[in-house]
């Protein structure tokens, strides 16, 4: 589990697929302290689990599904990427709570600067939007977000200039591709209504 507060942006170094997997390693500084083999990460919100590190980077290995169903199939050595260590139970929730499971990727629209902030529009696949609602909580690229804007084929988040110093989203350009991980308890309540089917996929 995690809160959507990046604790800093590491660099692709590799992404190469093997016999088994897709190996990914990143350079990466904060999240290196106290990590443990096994330990989970969210790299750009996606949960991966932690195989390799040394003092300066660290890998993780990903399904092919992992990739085809996320942002990870457009990823480039020298890329940046948020990162997060999993919650802790004395630590502070400062965003909401997000799963590290993605449900869906959505396509930049829109990535104005309006003022000393950047508007930000995203499309995402048209059978999520009931889960996106105004002023509710979603998490792009691990990043916990308030939603600004919901229409019928998308929706609009506001970036100031903090989130955009301390994640990769001031690089977003119109059709750059985004992870999203929809309010968990959208989808709970979903669930539990009679005769409601959520959607299902099988990205990490």
């Amino acid at each position: 589990m995690f809160t959507g507060i990046i604790e800093e942006t590491g660099t692709v170094l590799e992404f190469a697929e093997s016999e088994t997997a897709y190996r990914l390693k990143l350079a990466a500084k904060a999240v290196l302290q106290d990590l443990q083999m096994g330990d989970s990460i969210a790299v750009n919100g996606c949960c991966l689990t932690t195989i390799a590190f040394d003092h300066e980077s660290i890998a993780f290995d990903l399904l092919h599904e992992s990739v085809r169903l996320t942002s990870f199939q457009s990823i480039q050595p020298g890329d940046p990427v948020n990162l997060e260590r999993s919650l802790r139970f004395n630590g502070k929730i400062g965003g909401h709570f997000v799963t590290g499971h993605i449900d869906a990727t959505g396509s930049v629209s829109h990535a104005e600067r309006r003022g000393k902030d950047l508007f930000l529009r995203v499309e995402p696949p048209p059978e999520f939007l009931k889960y996106v609602v105004y002023k509710g909580s979603i998490a792009i690229d691990g990043v916990s977000l308030t939603v600004a804007e919901v229409d019928d084929s998308g929706f609009a988040v506001w970036l100031i200039p903090h989130t955009l110093q301390v994640t990769n989203l001031h690089a977003l350009q119109p059709g750059s591709l985004l992870n999203l991980e929809f309010d968990l308890l959208a989808k709970t309540v979903e669930r539990l209504l009679p005769g409601q089917r959520p959607i299902q996929r099988s990205a990490d």
